[in-house]
């Protein structure tokens, strides 16, 4: 480990403090890193993913304003940053096997990107979730009525409270537990940083186990066990057909109801008590039909919904039994199957040698202390 100790002058070339500018000059591989992956992720990566762009497209931007921000965009700078900083802390990971560039600047470096890298995990990413599902549940973060503006700030600091506790409590469960087992570290004495890291590390680490726990019994049930019925280009057809149905009657639907809008809009404000009175049963029918056509139109695009969704399902079920017929997706095939009968050995071998290590600790062997005296008194005249 590099020496902390700022006293020490033979830790740095000729005993001399480096300047500002020297740290800028050999920190500019660190910062170049950070800009690029961070770009390409923000104007590369992140469009497909969100579906602005198809991965062939020469042009696959998210259309992210600098001086307008908002969820999407946060997120967006966000997920870019965390990639970037990973990037960035696999280089310095390098650098420091390799012993290459300044130790002071991979310290500085190390630092800060890891400083960084918790500041997001921890706070950032896990506030934007609980602002998508509290913007999901209807609570608006814009300011239009202050009841909700209030009411959505405020479960996003419980929320955010809740995590944090959470996150904390867990980890000093998991810690506790981990310095019960192996005592050669104390976790008591930790700063807040290496506090943090621990907490991720052990957390990471059981959902790490718990997901290849999963995969290792979904694997073979995917395989073996769960058959789909086979897709026909006939029963793609009839979802198409129907999809198509369901969009020309909730574009028939909308097409009426903003006739209906226009026409409430356009009725004359100023008349007599006769008229309004006639009107007023003209408006009270315009208005019942305006209910209905917003309640059909919310039924019909649920169903156009769900339709396109099956109707994606199914196509590529399709493309999955067309792919399977080929070379190349008959050897990923055997390479599946391979993997579910090694998944399917291990849960075998991991339930005999639990079921030995039950079986041994309910009947524990003689000691040779107890038999020893019994051979003794055998063997004597």
């Amino acid at each position: 480990m590099l020496s902390d100790d700022d006293d020490c002058g033979e830790c740095r070339p000729g005993g001399r403090t480096p300047t500002l500018a020297a740290l800028t000059f050999s920190a500019l591989p660190f910062i170049a890193t950070f800009l690029f992956i961070s770009i390409v992720v923000l104007h590369k990566l992140l469009p497909i993913l969100f579906g602005y762009a198809s991965p062939g497209s020469k042009r696959a931007t998210l259309n992210l304003s600098p001086f307008r921000f908002n969820a999407r965009r946060i997120s967006a700078f966000t997920s870019s940053a965390t990639i970037a900083l990973a990037a960035v802390l696999v280089e310095l990971i390098l650098c420091e096997i390799s012993n290459t560039i300044d130790p002071n600047i991979r310290r500085l470096a190390f630092q800060f990107t890891i400083s960084l890298l918790l500041l997001i995990l921890v706070i950032v990413i896990p506030s934007l979730e609980i602002q998508s599902i509290i913007s999901a549940a209807g609570w608006d973060y814009a300011g239009k009525s202050k009841g909700t503006f209030r009411i959505a700030w405020f479960l996003q600091a419980i929320g955010t409270a809740t995590w944090l506790a959470v996150f904390w409590w867990t980890g000093e469960r998991l810690l506790s537990r981990v310095q019960t087992a192996s005592l050669s570290q104390n976790f008591s004495t930790q700063t807040l940083t290496e506090a943090c890291l621990s907490r991720f590390g052990i957390i990471g680490i059981s959902f790490m186990a718990l997901l290849s726990g999963f995969a290792s019994v979904s694997a073979p049930w995917q395989n073996m066990f769960s058959r789909h019925q086979p897709v026909t280009e006939s029963t793609i057809a009839r979802k198409a057909t129907g999809l198509e149905a369901t969009n020309d009657m909730l574009t028939a639907k909308q097409s009426r109801l903003r006739a209906l809008q226009r026409k409430m809009s356009d009725l004359p404000q100023d008349q007599g008590f006769f008229q309004k009175a006639i009107g007023s049963f003209r408006s009270n029918a315009d208005l019942t039909e305006l209910r209905s056509l917003e309640m059909e139109i919310k039924g019909l695009e649920t169903m156009a919904q769900s339709l396109s969704t099956s109707h994606n399902t199914l196509s590529s079920r399709l493309q999955q039994q067309n792919r399977r017929k080929t070379f190349r997706g008959r050897l990923l095939l055997a390479f599946s199957y391979a993997f579910s009968l090694f998944c399917l050995y291990r849960i075998l071998t991991s339930f005999y040698s639990t079921l030995r290590r039950s079986i041994s600790h309910s009947h524990p062997p003689t000691s040779m202390a107890s038999s020893k005296p019994m051979r003794e008194s055998t063997t004597s005249p």
